[in-house]
């Protein structure tokens, strides 16, 4: 398999020094990480901006329910993303190529479905959530809007990820940023000039979407070198279509579990009204961004893992590992310093209210210090399932949502009623959080040096099946 020399091309991750390996992937990737958050923040931005704080709250409010419908993608991109590493890792051509292939025709599968279901399903589960009335009709037309035109973040996602599986996070970052600017223009073209209102907000993102998907398909079917991306190949193969199920559904399901959470805490947040509503969406755009080199680190580990793993260099995963995570931790250091140091500044981008501001502040800084703790759990689990270990972070994802962070934030709420707070105080919310992160990335590394992950390889599995 012959390699291609440039910024614009797949890299082998299994030669060289494993932390600037690391780095030449964590940092384009972060760079679209971030320019992936534009979505969502200039969306916040335009919204509270031209519209007003209710309408910043139903676009937050839309946001759990549209990360639960979502699960079914989730799954296939990090089961494509594990397998492609291992394969290109291996030097295996033709499973590398019919991986590809196969992961392309089930996203189409799961685009149809959500754009089916999505609709049906987003106003009864706005209404069991108990959603203000004044705020119900935009979170409706926001997610009907994005359900219809799901194609193109779906297929954006999964190509940028067989791109980031062959080591090439450049192309996935330029094409993301093309995107992002087309979204924000699209945003003040339709909510300012248009007055489209916030379903423009949700029409300029799948617009976007769709134009970065387009970009991605057209790397892919240059780059012949490595795979083969043809007709012939765009059929569903039974053993690695299971492969993929296998490795995604556990990820696909630590999501669900996660935005099923994120819906019953979002049913809490609603009971303490519209400014504890818009405060939340702020405070998750800002920690959307504060994620963003944890996310970065633990793809990046996902994909070091996968191919020195596919090439038996296990030395080098070690080695590499200790490189990521104490990288990891320092970036989220200086991230939660300058949380604490500029939290305020931050708020005012997204309204100009002194009561929203500060009340957001005062939760962000209740968070700052618990991105420290994430940065060790996303590296370590992406090290996990890199290896092709994807239920252990499973499981603890479980663990710390459902059996913690939730009991723990309506404990909370319950615990500390009164007159002026009749449902609770709603430091609940932030504290729970805090709490189960804290707790995740404790099970995580005892998860990670028990070593059960070790004894994982696709490569070889397919190897004995093929025997």
């Amino acid at each position: 398999m012959a390699k291609t020399k440039g910024l614009f091309a797949a890299k082998d991750m299994t030669e060289g020094t494993p932390w600037k390996r690391i780095v030449e992937f964590t940092i384009p990737l972060l760079l679209g990480n971030i320019a992936q958050q534009f979505y969502n923040t200039a969306d916040s931005i335009v919204v509270g901006r031209y519209i007003g704080d209710n309408a910043l709250a139903a676009v937050g409010s839309a946001g759990p329910i549209l990360n639960l419908l979502l699960v079914l993608f989730v799954g296939i991109a990090v089961g494509a993303g594990i397998m492609v590493s291992q394969y290109f890792g291996a030097k295996d051509r033709d499973q590398l190529s019919q991986t590809i292939g196969t992961c392309i025709v089930l996203t189409a599968f799961t685009s149809i479905i959500i754009m089916v279901v999505g609709p049906l399903v987003s106003r009864p589960l706005l209404e069991l959530l108990n959603t203000p009335p004044s705020i119900i009709d935009w979170c409706a037309g926001y997610l009907n809007i994005f359900f219809l035109g799901i194609a193109g973040f779906s297929y954006y996602n999964i190509l940028a990820g067989v791109l980031r599986g062959l080591g090439d996070s450049v192309s996935a970052l330029v094409f993301l940023l093309i995107s992002t600017v087309l979204n924000v223009i699209l945003d003040i073209l339709f909510v300012a000039v248009f007055h489209m209102g916030v379903p423009g907000v949700a029409l300029a993102t799948v617009i976007a979407q769709g134009v970065s998907a387009i970009f991605c398909l057209l790397k892919l079917l240059k780059m012949k070198e490595h795979f083969d991306l043809n007709w012939s190949m765009l059929k569903i193969n039974r053993e690695l279509s299971i492969k993929v199920i296998k490795l995604g559904l556990p990820s696909g399901l630590t999501q669900a579990i996660f935005s099923m959470a994120m819906i019953v805490v979002q049913s809490l947040t609603n009971s303490f009204g519209e400014m504890v509503i818009a405060a939340n969406v702020i405070i998750m755009r800002v920690d959307g961004f504060a994620m963003m080199p944890n996310f970065s680190f633990g793809n990046a580990m996902t994909t070091f893992a996968g191919q020195n793993i596919g090439a038996k260099r296990m030395d080098r995963v070690d080695e590499g590992t200790k490189h990521g995570v104490a990288m990891a931790v320092g970036v989220s250091a200086v991230i939660t310093a300058l949380l604490l140091l500029f939290g305020h500044h931050l708020m005012m981008v997204f309204t100009d209210t002194p009561e929203l501001v500060d009340f957001s502040v005062r939760m962000l800084r209740i968070l700052a210090i618990g991105y420290i703790a994430v940065a060790v759990t996303q590296s370590l689990s992406g090290v996990m399932r890199g290896a092709g270990d994807t239920m252990t972070p499973m499981w603890i994802s479980l663990i710390t949502t459902v059996g913690l962070r939730v009991p723990v934030a309506y404990g909370l709420a319950y615990l500390t009623r009164s007159e002026l707070y009749p449902t609770g105080r709603p430091e609940s919310i932030f504290i729970s959080l805090l709490i189960s992160w804290t707790l995740g990335a404790v099970i995580t590394f005892a998860f990670y040096k028990k070593g059960a992950w070790r004894r994982k390889d696709i490569t070889r599995d397919f190897r004995r099946e093929a025997a």
